[in-house]
């Protein structure tokens, strides 16, 4: 299983952490550095966030080996022509290891903050159909017209072309609903069932390797992920009291307290040995990459504790 780490960037991440970061995950080589794409605190340590694609464009140039994505960028942020430069840019400047994670957004508080729009659900399930297939169109094709519901293009040429071909990887997720799925065998060349149980996983995968076989795609050509929130540790023992520092800094309705409150009786909080062998439930399901978030980002053992876990789990 290839693993990769993910950051939740919005909790107040410093530059030199982010260097940091990138440095001990290219020693521990795992196989990239993901980052969340939010601009206001969700789970409790305060700071702020750095732009995520600004962030990434930096990185690149000081790393060789690393994939760098986002998971995920909201399409309520910026328009799918900006998106696409964007993404090309960091590829350019990475020399070709730039992932897009683009899903519709959730967060409203930071969208009310920042002015903004945040439409009803519906409405950003169809800017993510519309803006995916911008975004696809603009890094395959010369030159094409869209005219759609929320955009209008007229005789876009998009330059330079990403450096990868026939495009930077393209990464959506949820549950695997019919359109989501459907949007994914289209499109994708991931799909990340997030915070999925195996038993999820397993679901995910025959839903999506239906909807590749309707539209005539080979289903193993989609990759299947999750992201997953454990507490690793030297010892058990010390991967509780990791738990037990996290807990304290975390805010009380934080979304991962509870994820890792039940990793303690769920094996995601214990020995690499104790998790990996959790997590090898998910590769039996069907799921070849793993998003590992780590919120210790200001103690970088931390780091070498996941390439221990890719390690065990390769």
């Amino acid at each position: 299983m290839r693993v990769v780490m993910m950051i939740e960037g919005q909790e107040g991440v410093t530059w030199p952490q982010w260097v940091a970061l990138a440095e001990a995950a290219e020693a521990a080589k795992l196989e990239g550095l993901f980052r969340s794409d939010h601009y206001a605190m969700i789970h409790g340590f305060p700071g702020g966030s750095l732009d995520a694609w600004t962030t990434l464009a930096a990185l690149a140039p000081l790393t060789r080996t690393l994939r760098l994505g986002t998971m995920v960028s909201p399409v309520t942020f910026r328009h799918p022509s900006l998106i696409a430069h964007i993404v090309a840019s960091v590829d350019h400047i990475s020399q070709g290891r730039a992932e897009l994670g683009l899903g519709t957004g959730w967060f409203e508080r930071e969208h009310v903050q920042n002015g903004f729009p945040f439409p009803p659900m519906g409405e950003r399930t169809r800017l993510l159909a519309e803006q995916v297939e911008i975004v696809m169109r603009s890094w395959r094709e010369d030159a094409f017209d869209h005219e759609g519901r929320a955009y209008a293009l007229k005789g876009q040429q998009f330059l330079p072309k990403p450096v990868q071909k026939p495009n930077p990887p393209l990464i959506l997720g949820g549950r695997a609903g019919p359109k989501s799925a459907a949007l994914a065998a289209k499109y994708a060349s991931e799909y990340n069932a997030l915070n999925a149980s195996p038993e999820d996983a397993a679901r995910c995968r025959a839903d999506l390797d239906a909807a590749c076989l309707a539209v005539g795609r080979d289903p193993k050509s989609l990759v299947q992920s999750t992201v997953v929130t454990p507490v690793l540790g030297e010892s058990e023992r010390d991967a509780q009291a990791r738990a037990d520092r996290l807990l304290a800094r975390m805010a009380p309705a934080g979304p991962r307290r509870a994820v890792i409150e039940g990793g303690r009786t769920r094996g995601m909080v214990g020995s690499v040995a104790t998790v990996a062998e959790r997590i090898r439930a998910f590769e039996v399901k069907g799921v070849s990459r793993l998003f590992v978030q780590n919120f210790e980002f200001g103690d970088l053992s931390s780091v070498a504790l996941i390439g221990a876990l890719a390690k065990a789990l390769a």
